[in-house]
């Protein structure tokens, strides 16, 4: 990897855009690199809007359900990265690539990508309260329908064996969730490894991956799930973050329902908060991804096993019209759980509370601590920013933020 210098360069030199979605920030700020601070001062620790994100919340049940390992493999982890977010002929990945890196506070050393990125979550998790928890996502190859793994359109690899590594190291910070698909012809091998080391969810991201949660090739792989009641977190909705294979139509969450009738406890990341899908059900036209996972979600099928997580649903691309809703549909309330997509809270453009405040879900006199909380803390940030949204009176529960008992699988 080349030094952050030359990052720094990069990112400055493509900063118009990201400046342009920062949302009315003063220039006086950091509004395009994440600072990487260390630990929260006094004067933020002593934040009465601080001490409102934890009241009422039992932390040894909070855990954030959406987080993402990076690196670039330099530590023998296994980590690999594709020539979508390596090359320069693909400036769009190539950016998104260091935006993350950045974000994730990666030094740039010789055989320190890796390790720095697993410190700063370690340093960030030590700056919450006792108890609290991320859960780790490993991310498998794209395969095609034979089969095989698709390296050519390969955008990242993160090993489940890393992920579950790290989870053994520093069992009172992690969980994991691991990654498999199910077109392997080691799939349900591979599930059944899996359950046996720990992991708590599986996660997919069909557009990248190249999966059809309705195919029938999944079949087996529903099964495996629903008798060890695993839940299986999939994106829905347009994905920008990782390309892979680049088939947006298969994170439409209509394609759910076939895990659903085989009984699998579902997640849809980010309520499916960004882009449009195809109305399978009325002649194919396009409507809001959120508005079909709406209505995937008033569907019998759906009761005790359809769920959401709320990672990304404040990024400054998603309509408030998601946010407002989520907010306002307490009946939705129950099935949902919470999720920082980090290290996207770090990348500074993406988030702005000072267009929360004006939109009316956040008080503005609590921007200014946010802003800087983040500075330090992205996690804290994310769950602090959501703790204090309100619209209409109406505010996210405890219950979304306590997600233990819904991922924490029984010992024998």
């Amino acid at each position: 990897m080349k030094g952050f210098c030359t990052r720094r360069r990069f990112l400055q030199g493509i900063g118009a855009t990201a400046l342009l979605a920062a949302g009315g920030w003063s220039v006086a700020k950091p509004v395009l690199i994440n600072p990487c601070r260390a630990a929260l001062p006094s004067e933020l620790q002593a934040s009465l809007w601080l001490a409102k994100v934890w009241q009422g919340l039992d932390v040894s049940k909070v855990w954030d359900c959406h987080t993402h390992l990076a690196g670039t493999g330099d530590s023998g982890s296994g980590v690999s990265i594709g020539s979508q977010l390596t090359s320069p002929f693909y400036p769009a990945q190539y950016a998104k690539r260091l935006f993350f890196l950045n974000a994730g506070c990666v030094r740039s050393a010789p055989g320190q990508a890796d390790l720095s990125y697993v410190a700063r979550m370690r340093n960030l998790i030590d700056g919450m309260p006792a108890g609290f928890k991320t859960i780790l996502f490993a991310f498998d190859h794209p395969y095609n329908e034979a089969g095989q793994a698709d390296l050519k359109n390969a955008s990242l690899y993160v090993p489940n064996a890393y992920v579950r590594r790290l989870v053994a190291e520093t069992p009172n910070m992690f969980e994991w969730a691991a990654s498999i698909h199910p077109y392997r012809a080691d799939a349900l091998d591979a599930v059944h490894a899996a359950i046996a080391d720990g992991a708590c969810a599986i996660k997919w991201l069909p557009p990248a991956m190249g999966m059809d949660p309705a195919s029938t090739r999944c079949d087996a792989f529903y099964r495996v799930l629903a008798e060890h009641r695993l839940p299986l977190i999939v994106h829905c909705g347009k994905e920008e973050a990782v390309k892979g294979v680049h088939q947006q139509h298969l994170g439409n969450p209509l394609l759910l329902r076939r895990a659903l009738d085989a009984g699998v406890r579902v997640v849809v990341a980010h309520c499916a908060s960004y882009g449009n899908d195809k109305d399978i059900d009325n002649a194919g036209k396009h409507l809001p991804s959120f508005d079909l996972f709406a209505r995937l979600l008033a569907e019998p099928r759906a009761r005790g096993l359809l769920h959401a997580d709320i990672s990304a649903v404040i990024l400054n691309k998603r309509p408030l019209l998601v946010l407002k809703t989520l907010l306002e549909r307490e009946d939705w309330h129950p099935v949902l759980l919470n999720g920082s997509d980090y290290p996207v809270p770090g990348i500074l453009p993406l988030i702005s509370p000072a267009r929360l405040a004006r939109e009316g879900l956040l008080p503005e006199e609590a921007v200014r601590d946010l802003e800087l909380i983040r500075e330090h803390n992205p996690l804290l940030f994310d769950i602090a920013v959501k703790r204090l949204l309100s619209w209409q009176g109406k505010k996210f529960p405890a219950s979304v933020f306590e997600t233990r008992s819904f991922f924490e699988r029984k010992k024998a």
